[in-house]
Order: C-alpha cells, then sequence, then structure tokens
C-alpha cells in the first residue's frame, strides 16, 4: 500500500455520491480546481464530523479560492445521506466505500474491527496531483481547513496557478 507523496497523481477513485448523482471519478469531479479529499471514519466519529462541519463552515472562502472539497467514507447510503443533512453539508460526499480497494490504492489506514478507513486528507492541484497528503492512524490528526487555504495561497503565489 504505498502512500501517495507529493506530485503523484491522485487514483482513479470512483465514489458513490449521498446527493443522488450516482457514481462519479474523484479527478474529474475535482478536475481543474485544487481539491481536497477527505476520507472519514464515518458518521459516528465526532472528530470526522467536526473536521466535515469546519470544511462547510468556509465554503464560501474554498469557492472564491477555487477549492473543490470531496469526502468518503464506509458507511452505508442512508447513513451517509442522514449525516450530510444533519451537518448542513454541500459538498459531495460518497459512501459505501470498499476500505480495502481504497487502502491499496492510497495507502490510507484501514481499521479491520469494524472495518473503517482512517482519517486521512489530500490536498490536490488543478491537473490531480497530490500537494500534501495527511495520513491518520486514529481518531485524529487531519487536515484544517486555514491549513488548506494557506498552502493553496502559497501554492498559487509560487506555481502561478
Amino acid at each position: 500500500m504505498p502512500l501517495l507523496d507529493a506530485g503523484t497523481p491522485f487514483p482513479d477513485l470512483v465514489v458513490d455520491l449521498a446527493d443522488g448523482r450516482r457514481q462519479v471519478r474523484v479527478r474529474d469531479e475535482l478536475a481543474g480546481h485544487f481539491g481536497v479529499v477527505l476520507f472519514n471514519r464515518g458518521s459516528w466519529c465526532p472528530y470526522c464530523n467536526a473536521q466535515l462541519r469546519s470544511f462547510q463552515r468556509v465554503a464560501d472562502r474554498f469557492a472564491a479560492a477555487g477549492v473543490r472539497v470531496l469526502a468518503l467514507s464506509v458507511d452505508d447510503e442512508a447513513t451517509t445521506k442522514e449525516m450530510v443533512d444533519k451537518l448542513g453539508l454541500g459538498f459531495p460526499v460518497g459512501h459505501s466505500a470498499d476500505a480495502r480497494m481504497v487502502a491499496d490504492a492510497t495507502g490510507a489506514f484501514v481499521n479491520e474491527d469494524p472495518l473503517h478507513l482512517q482519517s486521512t486528507g489530500f490536498v490536490l492541484d488543478p491537473e490531480g496531483r497530490v500537494v500534501v497528503s495527511v495520513y491518520s492512524s486514529g481518531a485524529i490528526g487531519r487536515l484544517v481547513p486555514e491549513d488548506v487555504l494557506g498552502l493553496v495561497a502559497y501554492v498559487k503565489d509560487h506555481a502561478g496557478h
């Protein structure tokens, strides 16, 4: 399970969305924009819910900076829809992820019992390459919106994006 280093193209993951749009390819959904991909442990995780809410709270700032967000967990569709509604999330949220397949493609850590992905985050450039990856082996240690906004501003200033 390789870790995704800076400059690595993000894998061609297909995600089932809870908003009724069926499936999207992560790279297609974020193409042409800086992107944030968040794997969360599930709707039961208070740290994950806080992270998702924090990204929603800065939605206007992310839109102004040209940053799109996509989240994913192993939760089933009904549970994911309930969480999206409860948290008021406006960005795409995927459900029913195959934890082992996602881990094989991205290097994310997997909890075996109960089976779920550990918190993992990626910032992608507009070409779909990893700018930074944040891997956690447990509940804490994750991307925060202010860091993402600062990183994107830095990359734009120094790379001409």
